[in-house]
């Protein structure tokens, strides 16, 4: 996910993440940041130790410490990183396909043997540290600012109303997905996928997510028949 929220200093004078290094640096980044993936999948954060992690990766302890410093930052920029690897957004020329392929990816993801244990081990993290919560903040804005152009193409298709606000449409389509990993125990499958989807689509539709103006009031320049939905919604 990102430097801002990673701390130390590596051997090219930046933050971890703030650089795209090549060579020899590239290689040990990716080995650490994959030890550091698998520590976290087996023991949590809180057994997130930097002299396994560089014992795993079979590099020196002080590389670690000197480019990482923490825990918190290795987990910032193994974020950094994942966002960096993610697959780009879809384009099938509809918002439900669209956000369809959104949610799968989402579930697809969440299901994986290494993925799920490894976003659930992150989120752990953001839990109880502000540097490594601020750097899952980011990966997410990295992630909803890649999909958010389904629906900004979606507005100017006229599919939805004008003055939609790409971010919480993308975000209600993982939001369910991530409540039944986190909180439900229900399945995570291609039906939980697609409902979740169609319920963001049919919302986003209806005007449930037109951005409000300062004072409340809904964005002027939508369809009639759009603000006549909107005005429904309790505050």
């Amino acid at each position: 996910m990102t430097s801002e929220g990673s701390v130390g200093v590596d051997a090219d004078g930046g933050e971890p993440g703030t650089v795209r290094p090549g060579g020899r640096t590239a290689r040990v980044r990716e080995a650490v940041l994959r030890a550091a993936g698998d520590a976290l999948v087996e023991h949590g954060f809180d057994g997130l130790d930097l002299a396994d992690v560089a014992r795993r990766a079979e590099v020196g302890k002080t590389t670690v410490y000197r480019r990482w410093s923490t825990p918190a930052g290795l987990v910032a920029d193994l974020l950094s990183d994942m966002a960096e690897q993610s697959l780009p957004r879809a384009d099938t020329g509809s918002l439900a396909g669209d956000l369809g392929a959104n949610a799968r990816l989402v579930v697809r993801t969440l299901t994986d043997p290494r993925q799920g244990p490894l976003f659930v081990a992150v989120i752990a993290a953001a839990t109880c540290d502000p540097r490594a919560a601020d750097a899952l903040h980011r990966f997410y804005a990295v992630r909803i600012g890649e999909w958010s152009g389904c629906v900004e193409a979606a507005v100017d298709r006229g599919e939805l109303p004008a003055g939609t606000d790409p971010g919480e449409v993308i975000a209600a389509v993982s939001a369910p997905l991530y409540y039944r990993l986190l909180a439900s125990g229900a399945p995570l499958d291609e039906e939980a996928a697609d409902r979740a989807a169609a319920a963001a689509v049919a919302a986003a539709r209806d005007g449930v997510y037109v951005r409000r103006e300062a004072g409340g009031a809904l964005d002027d320049d939508r369809p009639h028949g759009s603000r006549a939905h909107v005005d429904k919604v309790p505050e």
